[in-house]
């Protein structure tokens, strides 16, 4: 079976281990736990691409089988720098990846040190709080080309029918400057747009439209840096051409910011 792709707004830091922030992420939290009861089975393993994982020239892929934690925020209380995903790695999805990769002529390196940052840890946690699927994490690259992380998601398109999962972890709107006050109306519109591209437009159309975000209303007042968005891409062009879904949307996330989140396939 074909297994649908997700791109994901992963919330602010590490939010479902703070009871004063869960509230508030509340919906957020149903959403990503509701992605297991979406799929008929367990997936073998989780192929998570984050925002918070960039490299240059070539693609890493981890390939540590017990891979150890990252901590990659700041200001949050001591008890969250002790948390631990105790997920086991995946070498062999790892060198399939690695295959599949440079298959498509896309470089590619194995990283045998790095763990889990909390663009992976924290929505692997929420959806699978018994760490019991393997994951491992591929990074994107830092020029943030649309085209290029299209092309990696369409070279791993083959996983899904592998029974791996494939999430893109990020934010649909990503400007910390404005997060907190003035952000509002730049992420309704922005937005408004991805709904737009992703639900409405032409499957055929929608990695053209996706090269050209930078076009859309708001675009970078919601990303001045695209680290965040471009794991979309990466979920576009593993699923393309299917239909999306919308499965988390909020017009009052954090302090009134709009957000979502979609299924392709």
């Amino acid at each position: 079976m074909k297994l649908p792709v997700y791109f994901i707004s992963h919330g602010g830091g590490p939010w479902p281990y703070i009871p004063a922030m869960q509230a508030s992420n509340a919906t957020l939290a149903a959403s990503l736990a509701d992605i297991p009861k979406q799929l008929n089975d367990k997936p073998k393993a989780i192929l998570m691409v984050s925002a918070h994982w960039e490299t240059r020239g070539a693609f890493g892929v981890t390939t540590h089988p017990q891979p150890p934690m990252l901590y990659d925020y700041y200001g949050f209380p001591e008890h969250t720098y002790q948390i631990q995903y105790p997920a086991p790695g995946s070498p062999e999805l790892a060198q399939r990846v690695q295959e599949l990769l440079t298959g498509a002529g896309l470089p590619t390196s194995a990283d045998a040190a790095r763990g889990f940052d909390h663009g992976a840890f924290v929505p692997a946690f929420v959806m699978y709080p018994e760490a019991d699927v393997p994951m491992i994490q591929l990074s994107i690259d830092a020029g943030y080309d649309p085209a290029l992380h299209l092309a990696l998601g369409r070279a791993l398109a083959p996983l899904r029918e592998e029974g791996v999962l494939i999430l893109g972890s990020g934010l649909s709107y990503h400007n910390l400057r404005q997060i907190y006050g003035g952000g509002s109306a730049a992420s309704a519109q922005f937005d408004a747009w991805l709904q737009q591209v992703l639900l409405h437009s032409p499957p055929e159309q929608r990695g053209a439209l996706l090269e050209r975000w930078e076009a859309a209303p708001a675009a970078r007042l919601a990303h001045p840096r695209e680290d965040h968005l471009i794991p979309l891409m990466v979920a576009a062009g593993a699923a393309e051409n299917e239909d999306v879904t919308c499965i988390y949307h909020e017009s009052q996330a954090f302090a009134g910011i709009t957000a979502s989140s979609f299924r392709f396939g």
